[in-house]
């Protein structure tokens, strides 16, 4: 592949990965390999390419990248798949503002293997994960490796392998951001979760279980038994409405918060189910019509959250590398544990990977397993695994 192309991946628009000046390529290529090529080798480094909207992502090599003032250059072990990158494939995410050809993928779990001028919190080796890319022009984790804003990141809880720990940074962020910054979530409140067993909500549901909350939270099906294992009271959403487990759950004072990962008429019933005066919803997919209405006359209040902007504006990264930090001592308390959906994908499995999001069938969080080089074994089929203590 063209140093051209690899140029342009890397974000040739005129902005960079961080906002600084734009690194220069450099050298090596296998998860095996460490960083140690000598300054302006072009050695190569596989990564999946995406180069038409629709298409299936082609895999491809171009230079490896240097990191720049205040980057880390990161061996990448796993990329977790979110249906924000099945959306970007597509075409179907313009709110992401990703420019083609692009390399996509947001979480990765990964080694350090070179630090660029400036970085201080980490040194050569340090095991790590972050919400990284894959959005705007920031390169994604779809590759051998990625040259990061070292503020997006935090070591990695050391409990956990690499897929386990790609499982977890946009949707602990995610609910982070809602349950923490806006709603200040905290002992004593009931919050009820809407899409309690979804690869956001049931990080949701334990991060406000762990801050002291009584958590009740909506699924079907399967799902329920999702949210009864993660401690909270499931609320079948197929055979009961919103007048009823409000009544139920708080006789009918309402919750004082309400976090929806759902959006649509979702959101619209969370206005209604929300405690007078104190109460707070937080949406994860707040971007249709709604009417405020049952809110205003309620007297609560309503948060968006929407956690690219640091990756889109280049302000505000340094926090999301603290929420990680916090949540990695969350893993290693026992307090919070990610679902991982049970077939792990290696770089010949993008397609099913994409796949398995679109169609509703993932039971946790897909990730590739990126140290499995492509042709190798195909899937590796286990049960749903979590991080227990």
């Amino acid at each position: 592949m063209s140093v051209h192309i690899a140029a342009t991946v890397a974000g040739s628009s005129g902005r960079t990965r961080n906002g600084r000046e734009p690194a220069t390529p450099a050298a090596t290529s296998a998860w095996a390999s460490d960083a140690g090529s000598a300054a302006g080798d072009a050695v190569l480094m596989r990564t999946l390419v995406l180069r038409t909207f629709g298409d299936p992502l082609r895999l491809e090599q171009v230079r490896r990248p240097d990191p720049g003032p205040g980057e880390v250059l990161v061996r990448i072990g796993a990329s977790g798949v979110n249906p924000l990158d099945t959306k970007i494939r597509t075409g179907s995410a313009a709110h992401a503002r990703v420019a083609l050809p692009a390399m996509l993928g947001m979480d990765l779990a990964g080694a350090v293997v070179q630090l660029g001028p400036g970085v201080r919190r980490f040194a050569v080796g340090d095991e790590v994960f972050g919400m990284t890319g894959g959005v705007g022009v920031v390169p994604g984790s779809l590759a051998e490796y990625a040259a990061v804003d070292a503020d997006l990141l935090a070591v990695k809880p050391p409990s956990m392998s690499m897929v386990q720990a790609a499982a977890l940074p946009l949707s602990v962020i995610t609910a982070w951001e809602g349950l923490v910054d806006r709603a200040a979530v905290h002992a004593g409140q009931r919050v009820l979760v809407h899409g309690g067993a979804g690869g956001v909500g049931h990080v949701a549901l334990q991060l406000a279980r762990a801050r002291g909350a009584e958590v009740f939270a909506t699924g079907s099906g399967a799902g329920l038994e999702v949210i009864r294992s993660y401690g909270a009271t499931a609320i079948d959403r197929t055979t009961t409405s919103a007048e009823q487990y409000v009544a139920s759950a708080t006789d009918g004072v309402g919750f004082d918060v309400v976090f929806d990962t759902v959006g649509g008429a979702v959101l619209d019933s969370s206005f209604a189910a929300v405690r007078t005066y104190t109460g707070h919803v937080v949406s994860v997919l707040g971007w249709g019509s709604h009417s405020l209405a049952p809110l205003s006359f309620r007297g609560a209040t309503y948060s968006g959250v929407f956690s690219l902007l640091p990756l889109l504006t280049g302000q505000g990264r340094a926090h999301h590398g603290q929420i990680l930090t916090e949540a990695a001592g969350l893993v290693e308390s026992g307090a919070l544990s990610p679902m991982v959906h049970p077939e792990q994908f290696g770089w010949d499995g993008v397609t099913s990977a994409h796949h398995v999001v679109e169609t509703g069938a993932a039971r946790g969080k897909v990730v590739l397993d990126l140290t499995r080089p492509p042709g190798s074994t195909g899937l590796r089929t286990a049960a749903a695994t979590r991080t227990e203590r």
